[in-house]
């Protein structure tokens, strides 16, 4: 079978960046037409070096990058430093990265490429705020039959919110975009903090990936001993949860999740619950099923299959050391 064509849209932040790692390791399965990125976690400057940096780490300097909207469609800026440190992706060093910006627009490279793709042909994978996909939707919404799928992180029905009580950081950032992105018809999986908070980065996990020895490892062991500070402390958990790999890990391996299709929307309006993700999970309502709600995982298997895509990587084709503390 042939390996499903993606476009990864992100914001880089420790889990985007293990998201990375996960799906350029699995290049019979996936290929990555190109990585896009959107102000989020980190302003714009920081998730596309972020990014490259990523790409440098796992030697694929040849990997196709591209810088997206600088702030969200209609609301003012948020970011996430509290949690993902002044980088983004504190845990490594940051570094100049070789692989270069390619000079288009993200949101361009978004609709040049699902144009010139048949139909049903590309799926797009959001882990951060949607403002990217949104902008390409509403400029030239011919590509929407080009789209197989989206497979996005984000929003929350039974865990509440990460960021409000009510709001799910990504869909909070830019709701209006989550709201155009939900409403556009195609299919969509949506990975949730009801999934995302079950697959723990515990101390043993985190153990177990350090241990490969290979940079890739070790670069992900350091964010995630970073990355786990703000949650570990907040929730009272063995571990930070592991939100954006999620996606990955479903275009891998979809049997060690549970879905559910339904619909969901998205408030754009009340100042209360602004970015709030109204899942009718027991179909309560005559709303269309417009997603693939995830509402649980098989956590092991996550992990298992989190270790062995990192192993595939090896010292001789990757960067060494570099940036890896």
């Amino acid at each position: 079978m042939a390996a499903r064509k993606i476009i990864i849209d992100c914001d880089p932040g420790q889990d985007d960046a293990v998201a990375l790692f996960l799906a350029m390791s699995s290049p019979d399965e996936l290929d990555i037409l190109g990585l896009t990125t959107v102000a989020g976690n980190v302003p714009l400057a920081l998730t596309e070096r972020n990014a490259r940096m990523m790409c440098d780490i796992v030697g694929r300097t040849d990997m196709p990058v591209f810088s997206g909207c600088d702030k969200p469609l209609r609301c003012e800026p948020i970011t996430a430093e509290y949690i993902h440190g002044e980088t983004g992706i504190d845990g490594v060093d940051a570094f100049e990265p070789e692989t270069p910006l390619r000079e288009q627009h993200a949101v361009d490279f978004i609709i040049d490429t699902l144009l010139a793709a048949g139909e049903s042909a590309v799926t797009l994978v959001p882990t951060g705020p949607m403002t990217n996909i949104a902008a390409a939707l509403q400029k030239a919404p011919e590509v929407l039959p080009h789209i197989d799928q989206i497979v996005l992180m984000g929003g929350a029905m039974r865990e509440g919110g990460n960021r409000t009580p009510s709001a799910e950081f990504n869909i909070l950032v830019d709701p209006h975009a989550a709201d155009t992105v939900f409403r556009c018809g195609r299919p969509i999986v949506a990975m949730g903090l009801d999934v995302t908070h079950k697959v723990l980065s515990t101390r043993e996990r985190v153990k177990s990936i350090a241990a490969l020895g290979n940079p890739v490892a070790e670069a992900t062991a350091g964010m995630l001993s970073f990355f786990d500070r703000y949650d570990t402390e907040k929730y009272g958990s063995e571990g930070a949860p592991l939100h954006d790999p999620c996606t990955i890990a479903y275009l891998l391996m979809p049997e060690l999740f549970k879905l559910k299709h339904c619909n969901v929307a998205v408030e754009t309006e009340s100042a209360l619950t602004m970015g709030h993700t109204a899942v009718d999970f027991w179909h309560v309502t005559d709303r269309p099923h417009n997603a693939h709600w995830a509402w649980d995982i098989d956590a092991a298997g996550f992990y298992e299959l989190l270790t062995d895509r990192l192993a595939r990587y090896q010292a001789s084709n990757t960067q060494g050391n570099r940036g890896i503390r």
